[in-house]
Formats: structure tokens, sequence, C-alpha cells
């Protein structure tokens, strides 16, 4: 290959030699051998300190979805939150309907903030759209705090739950794009690791405020959410753009610089140029066929960028794409209807069917989310060792194992557990197993997949339309949770044991395996968008941004 002038900075070379497409080539262009960055696993995260800093500060937004979420579960049932709000006492009238009604706000609200954040994140950055969630967050969290009746924490609820929702959505979608390929994994197990820690974090100190007479003892953890919400505030002006978000704003020499710092490497490595020719190339084949499936929406104007935008949603569930997004959603509605958050947010309530007194309650659920965890963190190892697909298989067969035993032990003895302590601790030991399966596989795995599947024009959108699932899953879950363990008591977990076996058919009939991929692969992953031509001219636009390189040989 021949070389050419080279520069001294990225910023040079934007000016002196900027990258320009002159044409395709007429023969299939090279194939590259993309050279590693690191390790894999937990070996691979030592690699790059700076990217590890970067990724702690965004889950922080993760952090505050999972206090936000555990916050609830002990608040439930505090005589001083009982004593405020008597319409969610066991004893009212529709107590059931209204505790599942103000649980569920908080994914009501999320679901919109997360419907929204993807045009949010394309047009003003996945940076600033933290920023934007993290004001909404605060908000609703002075509304919870101050909340005077069940009207004004409902809402107060539905208003932090938009901010949650938009965290939920974009963090994921920004670690996802800075991440080296082969961590990329265990770097978006941290993002479930945050969540969680935060679901622990909120429910020991709420069980330590519950000992606070007067209604500070439910306000004062609702206040304490916000001081994490400061600090991710405050971090997130430090953390870099997405390259590939200032890729797509035509951004080039940044881009190039960001992805150097990230990789904690000089922008002239070879790694890093590779990298960076692989995301431009993915951008302008992607910008190319979008403008082959909608040349009348091409070029300025107001009306036109909004029946783009509105096409672009369209796209999601076209061929080319439709695969993707159905994996996205279904992962999404199967980590839920395994039931997880039913267990989250009325632990406490199970353990009393099992004949527990009210203090083991609150302490074994305390345990039990502390369990989780314990999931999660193993998953740091395994997420890019043994893989994604082998996780979430594995995850529904132990867990529709533990449903199954529960549903029969319930069945057979909860109209006398005093007599059947036994059987009683035998359930709860199950409900641990179950949580540990889940932390290990479907809690971060569905968290990770839809940021890794889609192509760069729509991975905002196609993000955001997985997390929406979640969210309205989760919406629906806290509102069928209530009645449905009141009525049908063993039935709850025979209902979650079924689509713990649908989720492990599904997974093995549809779902792909994504380590070691870098993004810009998913395209020869899923052949759903790589035609032999398509796959032609891809590889054309990536060796005319070659020849245009500085660097000389490869």
């Amino acid at each position: 290959m021949e070389t050419k002038e080279t520069f001294s900075s990225p910023e040079e070379e934007a000016t002196i030699g900027p990258f320009v497409l002159t044409g395709l080539s007429q023969t299939v262009p090279q194939v590259y051998e993309r050279e590693p960055y690191c390790r894999t696993g937990l070996r691979g995260l030592v690699h790059g300190p700076y990217i590890i800093l970067c990724t702690a500060c965004a889950t922080l937004g993760g952090f505050l979805f999972g206090y936000d979420q555990g916050v609830i579960s002990v608040t439930l049932v505090m005589p001083q939150f009982i004593d405020e709000f008597p319409r969610v006492a066991s004893t009212a009238s529709g107590a059931g309907f209204w505790k599942g009604f103000l649980t569920a706000m908080i994914e009501l609200g999320a679901f919109l903030g997360a419907l929204n954040q993807g045009w949010i994140a394309d047009r003003i950055s996945r940076r600033y759209s933290i920023v934007l969630a993290v004001f909404i967050f605060t908000l609703g969290s002075i509304l919870q705090t101050a909340a005077a009746n069940y009207a004004m924490l409902t809402i107060a609820r539905l208003i932090g739950g938009v901010g949650i929702g938009m965290l939920s959505m974009v963090v994921p979608l920004y670690i996802s794009e800075i991440s080296p390929p082969e961590i990329r994994g265990s770097l978006l197990v941290m993002e479930e690791l945050s969540i969680v820690f935060g679901i622990v974090i909120a429910y020991w100190i709420t069980y330590g405020t519950r000992a606070i007479s007067g209604h500070w003892a439910w306000r004062l953890p609702f206040f304490l959410q916000m001081l994490p919400a400061f600090v991710l505030l405050i971090g997130v002006t430090a953390l870099p753009f997405s390259p590939r978000w200032l890729i797509s704003q035509d951004r080039h020499a940044e881009a190039l610089e960001n992805l150097a710092k990230l990789r904690s490497l000089p922008w002239a490595d070879k790694r890093v140029r590779h990298e960076f020719f692989e995301i431009l190339a993915e951008f302008r084949f992607e910008r190319e066929l979008r403008a082959e499936k909608h040349p009348k929406l091409q070029g300025g104007g107001r009306w036109k960028g909004i029946l783009l935008e509105a096409a672009s949603w369209a796209d999601c569930f076209k061929k080319g794409h439709r695969r993707r997004t159905l994996i996205g959603i279904g992962l999404m509605f199967f980590q839920q209807f395994v039931g997880i958050n039913a267990l989250i947010y009325y632990s406490p309530s199970l353990f009393a069917g099992m004949g527990l007194d009210y203090d083991m309650q609150l302490a074994m659920s305390g345990v039990l989310n502390v369990t989780q965890l314990v999931g999660v963190s193993t998953s740091l190892w395994t997420m890019d060792k043994v893989g994604r697909r082998a996780l979430l298989m594995f995850g529904s067969t132990v867990m529709a194992i533990s449903h199954i035993i529960v549903a029969v032990l319930v069945g057979l003895y909860d109209k006398d557990w005093p007599s059947h302590r036994g059987q009683g601790w035998t359930s709860a030991a199950f409900l641990f197993v179950y949580m540990l399966a889940f932390g290990a596989s479907w809690g971060p795995v569905a968290w990770a997949l839809p940021s890794e599947i889609f192509p760069f024009m729509l991975r905002a959108k196609g993000v955001a339309l997985a997390t929406c699932s979640n969210w309205l899953n989760n919406f629906i879950i806290g509102l069928i949770t209530p009645p449905l363990v009141q009525k049908t008591g063993f039935g709850a977990y025979v209902f979650f044991a079924i689509f713990c076996v649908l989720s492990g058919v599904w997974t093995f009939l549809f779902v792909p395996e994504t380590k070691g991929r870098t993004l810009d692969d998913m395209d020869s992953l899923f052949k759903d968008n790589m035609s032999s031509i398509a796959l032609e001219r891809k590889r054309a636009v990536e060796a005319e941004l070659r020849q245009e390189d500085a660097i000389g040989d490869w």
C-alpha cells in the first residue's frame, strides 16, 4: 500500500487530509484482520483504567435506577408509611391494586422516558442526554421526598420514572459504544452490577430508617437518592463523547482522538486506526442504505427531518433489522416475566406467606438482593468467556426448576407453615437459588445484548425499543403480582416457571452469540442486512477509507 503524507495530530489531518469517499472499488477489497486490544474477561479490565473510570461513572445511572426500585419494597410495609398512605394497608379495600399501581408508576414513567431518549441521545449526544435524565430524576426525587398524599407521591414516582427510563436506555448504549470488543460484555455487566448494588443499598438504608419514628422513616431514603445523582451530574462533565456519535456529526478528528484516549493508546496506533475505519465505514455504509431506502427524505427541511426520524423508527421493524428488534424486545419481555421484580418488590410479602415473622421477612428480603448481587458479579468473568447465549439458557433452566419446587412446596404446606418449618426454609432456599441464577444470566445479559446488536443508525432507537419493552412489561408485572399472589398462591410460581421454560426455548431458537464480536461485525453475524452485494459495498467503503489514510502499511 502506498504511504502518504503523515500528520502530527488528528486535528492537522482533519484540516489537511480529510476523509473523503471518491467512489467504490470494482473488486472485493482485502479483509483486514483485527488485532485485539487486550485479553477477554476480568484480565482484560486492567488494560485501560480510563475506560473503567468512564464506565464506572456512567453506571451511576444504573445505581439510581436500582435505588429507586429497591427503596419501595421496605417502604410499602413500613407502619409509618402506611399511616401516611392508608390505602396501601393490607386491610384496606383494593389495597393490592393501589400498592401495585404505586409501584408500577415508576415503570410507566420509565417507559415514556426510554421511548423519548432514542431521538434525544441521537440529537444532543449520549453524554448530554445523561445530564437531562439526571435533572428529571432529581425533580422526581424532590417531589417524592415532599409527598403529602397518595396522588402527589404517585405523580412524583411517574416523573422520577421518566428520568430512570432515560438513564436505563442511554447508559448501556454509551458503554457499548466506548468499549473495546474484548471486554464489552464485562463492562456492560457493570451496569447491571450497579443496578443491583443500588437495590441492595436502598433496601438496607430503608431497613435502617424504619426505626425512625415519624414520616422521615420513609422520606429520608427518597431524599438520599439525590446524592449519587449530584455525583453523576459532576462526573458526566468529565466523560468523553462517544466516538461513534462524533462520527455521525462529522467530527472525525475529535472521534479519533477520543477513541485513542479510551483505548489508552496513541491515535496513530494501528489498532486504533483499524477500529476508527471500521466505525467510519459502518456509518457511511448505513447512511448510504438509508439514503437508498428514503431518497425523498434526504436534504434539509424541518418536515423532512421529522419524517426521516419517523421512517427510522419504522426501519427497526422492516426486513434487515426486524430480527434484531424482536430479539431486543423479547429479551426484555422475558427478563420481566421470569418473575424477578415480583421477588424484589414483594419479597417481604412472599416470606410472610412462608411463615416468617416481620423482622425475618425484611432481613431475608435484604439477603435475597445481596444474592442477586453475587450472581451478577460472576458475569464479569463469564459474559466474555462463556458467552451471552449459554448464560441465558443456563439461567432459564435453573430458574424454572426453582420456581417449580417452590410452587410444589407452597401448594402443599402454605396452609400450615408453622408445622412445616423445614419445608418453609427449603422454599426460601430455592428463592435464593433463583436469584443467584437470574443475577448470573438474565439480569446482565438482557441489558447488554440490545446495545450490541443494532447498526449505528438505529442503535439508539433499537435500544430505546428494547428498554421500553422492559419498562412496559415491568409495569404489567407490578400491577398483576399483588393480586396474583393473593388469589392464586402457588399459582404465581407456576406462572413464572412457564415463562422461564419459554425463555430458554426462545433463546435456543433465536438468540445468536455476540461474544468477541465488534459492533461493526453484527451485520455479518445476523446476515439480515448483508447480502453478498451489500457486503462487497461495505468492504469497498472501508478499503477506500484506508486508501485515504496517511499511516502507511497495515
